[in-house]
């Protein structure tokens, strides 16, 4: 970056993207993408016996890829619970998804709650092993309906 600082540099890449269109499907990309990497974050973390932060990210992963679900039904909410909420009204109890992903959703946000706000609080391995074959399977599936479904 030379004598640009990180400010600077954030500053004129922000101004950069708000100049181009970005277009829903350009946005859908980029959180499935994004949702992807941080399911990668979360097994890393879980290698390296870092619970809590591999519960943090198995959930942000998962919310990423609900945020691109949202986007392609047009359904927006600008809180955590909100999401939690919607997500299990407009696709779980209408069957779009089956009630283990609303629960799994939900269990990731307890979990990831209590692990980043909880005091003397930590998530044990037992906890996030098993969680790492459903988070994938959830975002599988997520992709799955992005991909084949033309309610938008």
């Amino acid at each position: 970056m030379g004598n640009t600082t990180l400010s600077e540099y954030c500053q004129r890449r922000i101004k950069f993207i708000n100049l181009k269109k970005v277009t829903q499907e350009d946005y859908i990309k980029y959180r499935i993408e994004r949702s992807w990497k941080t399911f990668e974050d979360a097994k890393y973390l879980a290698l390296n016996k870092s619970w809590n932060s591999s519960m943090n990210r198995l959930y942000y992963a998962c919310f990423y890829s609900v945020l691109a679900l949202f986007s392609k039904f047009q359904i927006a909410s600008h809180k955590h619970s909100g999401v939690k909420t919607l997500f299990a009204l407009h696709f779980i109890k209408t069957g779009l998804l089956d009630k283990d992903y609303g629960k799994l959703f939900g269990d990731l946000f307890d979990l990831r709650q209590k692990g980043d706000y909880g005091d003397f609080l930590d998530i044990e391995e037992k906890h996030v092993i098993p969680m790492i074959p459903k988070v994938e399977q959830f975002l599988n599936k997520i992709r799955f309906l992005l991909t084949n479904n033309t309610s938008s």
